[in-house]
């Protein structure tokens, strides 16, 4: 395992400014100039790229022969500024495979806007990733689902998007993608049959389920009526990431799988004395973590 703060240049860029501004920001040569600096700092050529949730980061420690780059180190990467998000990337081999994993994701409550947010996974794209596998903790919507159940994405509903926050707004760069590009099948059909057939060779089969995730801002936690709305939506599952990197990821081209780590249920009743919290996120998270990295790492394992 090699720290990569001992290579780095005292000249590296600064990280991207906060900024609420929903146009695209940075040009196909910054995303080069990022990915080139990364690739002349290890010797791994990654195919996967695994984005790790809210207390999800042990995914990262499964990896052989890591490299690690703190986020601060690295050309014009924002900050981790979340409880539960170390805030590195880490490059390395997972069961066999070379793979790059995000030790903590970036949020529009963090004060980044779209571009920001988005900005690793066109990184990814120019250093060789096929396969982007993101993970999140997500509250529970459908009553069907326990805490600790760990829900496949099988689609999403963007709210964001709906209010004109799209990761894609702005000026089209044709070198990642097209103008208008498909997200019928935003999430990859045979990846997700694999999951489920691993999931039981696994014996994870019983807590598996599948559904669609919505994303909100944040960093509020949803009203009852947010959440009665969101189930009239048809969400299974709520959480406030995720989805602008799918949507970035299916423009460039890269396939994407889904896990949701189902770590509260939301509240719809009002007479309840239930409240929903991050430390609750966390600890669930913690007790559920195994399972959800033996069914990543074995579903890399058998791609």
């Amino acid at each position: 395992m090699s720290a990569a703060n001992n290579k780095v240049s005292n000249s590296v860029p600064a990280a991207a400014d906060m900024s609420t501004s929903n146009e695209c920001s940075y040009s196909y040569e910054e995303y080069r100039e990022t990915a080139d600096w990364l690739l002349a700092r290890t010797d791994i050529r990654p195919k996967v790229a695994i984005i790790c949730g809210s207390g999800i980061g042990g995914l990262a420690d499964l990896l052989d022969h890591k490299t690690m780059f703190p986020y601060e180190k690295i050309p014009r990467f924002p900050q981790s500024t979340v409880q539960g998000h170390k805030g590195q990337l880490v490059f390395g081999e997972l069961n066999g495979k070379q793979c790059v994993c995000m030790q903590g994701r970036f949020h529009f409550y963090e004060g980044y806007n779209v571009a920001t947010v988005t900005y690793p996974i066109r990184v990814f794209c120019l250093l060789g990733v096929e396969t982007l596998i993101v993970t999140n903790a997500a509250g529970g919507l459908n009553p069907k689902f326990k805490v600790g159940d760990i829900m496949l994405i099988k689609d999403h509903i963007n709210l964001p998007g709906f209010a004109g926050q799209n990761p894609l707004c702005g000026r089209n760069e044709d070198r990642f993608g097209v103008r208008f590009p498909c997200m019928s099948d935003a999430y990859d059909r045979d990846l997700a049959q694999l999951a489920r057939k691993t999931a039981e060779e696994l014996g994870c089969a019983s807590f598996l389920q599948e559904g669609v995730y919505c994303m909100l801002a944040g960093p509020s936690y949803e009203t009852i009526a947010e959440c009665k709305a969101l189930q009239m939506l048809g969400a299974d599952a709520v959480g406030m990431s995720t989805v602008p990197e799918v949507v970035i990821a299916r423009h460039c081209g890269v396939r994407v799988f889904g896990l949701s780590l189902i770590t509260n249920k939301v509240v719809t009743d009002y007479d309840s004395k239930e409240k929903t919290n991050h430390e609750e996120v966390l600890e669930t998270s913690r007790k559920r973590t195994d399972d959800l990295q033996k069914i990543v790492s074995h579903l890399v394992k058998n791609m």
